[in-house]
């Protein structure tokens, strides 16, 4: 499939999504969160007990792409990848407002799912896995993601969509499994590595360090001073989605500017 194919067809099933029901959209949104949450946790986990953290970011960028994988092969909401719903409103297949209410439900289901996650990882002790040292990566990657600034977190999470949209865009223009899962993993893998922000793995990510400290079970080799909820949702969040917002919407006019506007 071409570009122009893969962009009118999310064209045409974008304004589905867009008038999708409250509960559907809500379901799916929260099964979305729930798989970033769960590769999340994988990925996390399963580079914590490498020394050296180029290697431990390598393993990190070759797990999580499973999350996206899951979500596309699912047919789940995931509200980084609807900021292409950008290119059915400019199509004229849908209107701003429902654009907007997809943006809302998707936004709080993925939260919920997020959080159902990290709370049956931290209370499962999950992260007591390799003797805590799941839990120290986890917990000094959330205070970690809590201490950069306004700017750099806007600007990480412009870059992030971009390449998340990418990838959904990829993913459209295949026709299998296999296809879509090889499509989406190299964009996936590249953000993960650049460690840019991505606002859904971000709800996850930090509540998961937030829970670790609640419970206790926080080693106290983290410093974890920035690691609380106003710094999770007003330092990290709002840039990072306010950047993912930019991001995937720079993307979608691209695509419908180079593929289905006529500028003859």
């Amino acid at each position: 499939m071409t570009n122009k194919e893969a962009a009118v067809k999310y064209s045409m099933g974008g304004a589905g999504k867009a008038s999708m029901s409250f509960l559907r959209l809500a379901v799916e949104a929260f099964l979305a969160g729930m798989f970033i949450a769960l590769a999340g946790a994988a990925s996390t986990i399963a580079a914590s007990t490498v020394e050296s953290p180029s290697l431990a970011k390598l393993i990190t960028a070759l797990i999580f792409p499973a999350g996206l994988a899951m979500v596309i092969l699912n047919g789940t909401e995931l509200f980084t990848g609807n900021s292409l719903l950008i290119i059915s409103l400019m199509d004229k297949k849908t209107k701003i407002t429902n654009v907007l209410r997809n943006w809302a439900i998707v936004y709080i289901g993925n939260f919920a799912g997020s959080l159902f996650v990290s709370v049956l990882c931290v209370y499962g002790h999950v992260y007591q896995l390799f003797d805590g040292a799941a839990g120290i990566s986890a917990g000094a990657a959330a205070a970690a993601k809590c201490s950069i600034s306004f700017e750099d977190a806007l600007l990480k999470g412009i870059l992030c969509n971009i390449l998340v949209c990418v990838a959904v865009m990829m993913t459209v223009m295949t026709e299998n499994v296999t296809e879509k899962i090889v499509a989406l993993f190299l964009p996936i893998m590249v953000f993960v590595i650049c460690g840019f922000e991505h606002s859904v793995a971000n709800m996850s990510y930090i509540s998961t360090g937030l829970f670790l400290k609640a419970s206790g079970q926080l080693d106290s080799s983290v410093n974890a001073d920035h690691l609380t909820w106003w710094a999770f949702l007003i330092t990290n969040l709002v840039p990072v989605t306010l950047g993912n917002i930019i991001g995937g919407c720079l993307t979608g006019v691209a695509y419908w500017f180079t593929n289905i506007c006529k500028t003859d």
